[in-house]
This record gives C-alpha cells, sequence and structure tokens, in this order.
C-alpha cells in the first residue's frame, strides 16, 4: 500500500476517474453499492486494482485508504475508507474479507495508462 502523504484523497480520484473509474461506491449494510444503480456487492464479489493510504498533514488521526474497484459485473469506481480510532469496523472488516486473490499487485495510476 502505498503512503500519500502529499496528495490529497480528490486529486488521485479525478485522475481515476479519468481512466474510467467513475462509480461512486458505498458501504451500507454489510456490503458494498454502487451510487446509483444500488448493486450491492459483498466481498468476493469486488477485486481492488490499488490502494492509497492518506495520513492528515495537519491531524494524524485524519488517515483514509482509497480503493480503486472493479467488481464482477465489470464496474468500475472508487471507495474511501477512513481507518485509525474514528474508523467504521464493519467497513474495515468487509475489505478485510475481500479475498486475497482479489486484490491486484497494487498498481497505482500511473501503471495504469
Amino acid at each position: 500500500m502505498k503512503r500519500e502523504d502529499s496528495k490529497h484523497e480528490t486529486d488521485n480520484i479525478k485522475r481515476y476517474q479519468e481512466e474510467g473509474y467513475t462509480v461512486n461506491y458505498l458501504f451500507e449494510n454489510d456490503h458494498l453499492i454502487d451510487s446509483e444503480s444500488k448493486v450491492a456487492y459483498k466481498p468476493e464479489d469486488v477485486f481492488i486494482v490499488a490502494h492509497h493510504r492518506y495520513e492528515g498533514m495537519s491531524d494524524p488521526d485524519d488517515m483514509s485508504i482509497l480503493y480503486i474497484i472493479e467488481t464482477k459485473d465489470g464496474g468500475k469506481g472508487t471507495h474511501l475508507l477512513g481507518y485509525g480510532p474514528t474508523a467504521d469496523l464493519e467497513e474495515a472488516e468487509f475489505f478485510k474479507d475481500i479475498p486475497k486473490a482479489n486484490y491486484s499487485k497494487n498498481a497505482d495510476i500511473n501503471e495504469l495508462t
């Protein structure tokens, strides 16, 4: 996982959107949800193309992970997960339950183009 101290999450979200990762995924009721179609995904339906870790420059408790996601039905998008003291434990558990085989070699935006 890459640590991103110098960039804000939105910088990378915009770059991935330009590469076709346009779906915004939300976590709700133990599923990842496509915010537009409302399709719900279980951990085994999700593939992690890349992920980036961020730590707040002014507040060390401001920590997040940006996941770049593809789904079994071809959806492509992003999900921002907070972690640390304010993390949603059920949401973090969902990402832990994604099979390791569903994780890429941790490519980043520079390797996708």
